[in-house]
């Protein structure tokens, strides 16, 4: 009896109690819910250490982002893409070919470094703060080990840390965008810390 009348006074709170001590349990109950259960579930099934990515930059921005018109877009950056040999036919069979927002949320998987392809979006670690989600546009073997070049959709051309990444700085794959700008949630609250032609929302360049 005990228990379940435990489990009842655990339930009003967590849902019925709309005083601020039950904002607060619910409010720290749902934060190690993620934390300690949801993220480790996901892990594991993704294969990764970082299975929910929030784009922090404007670098994969399109103009009009889900609406983009992919035409005009890449008229205005086809030139870019002939240094690397890349058409628009190629372009339009890549992941994300609309680019993606500020503020997203995208859905990583880790994978072999074997199954990437060029035109593929990854996650990778390069000595920054927080890791870089760009482009594939080359892929080159040293030794037995694959090497990748990235470049941002929206940059006018690549980071010096992007022109060689190895396969111990891959976190993993983007496969699709979960939910549209919902990571400005956490966003906001850093962007005081951004120089200031990286705050704010995107433009293209």
């Amino acid at each position: 009896m005990k228990s379940k009348e435990a489990v009842k006074k655990f339930w009003f709170l967590l849902w019925k109690d709309n005083s601020l001590k039950g904002w607060i349990f619910a409010i720290v109950f749902l934060f190690l819910f993620i934390k300690l259960l949801l993220f480790p579930v996901l892990n594991l099934i993704t294969g990764t250490s970082l299975p929910l990515a929030i784009v922090e930059s404007c670098s994969m921005y399109h103009k009009g982002d889900i609406i983009s018109d992919f035409d005009l877009w890449w008229n205005r950056h086809e030139i870019k893409y002939d240094e690397y040999n890349f058409n628009k036919t190629d372009f339009e069979d890549f992941s994300f070919k609309n680019g993606f927002n500020k503020g997203d949320i995208l859905f990583i998987t880790g994978t072999k470094s074997e199954k990437l392809e060029i035109g593929d979006i990854i996650i990778f670690e390069a000595g920054t703060k927080n890791p870089i989600i760009h482009r594939i546009i080359k892929i080159s073997k040293d030794s037995d080990e694959y090497i990748f070049s990235t470049i941002g959709d929206n940059n006018n051309g690549q980071l010096t840390i992007e022109k060689r990444i190895n396969e111990n700085q891959i976190v993993g794959k983007a496969n699709f965008r979960l939910v549209p700008f919902a990571g400005w949630v956490k966003l906001i609250f850093y962007e005081w810390q951004k120089s200031p032609e990286e705050r704010g929302l995107c433009y293209e360049n």
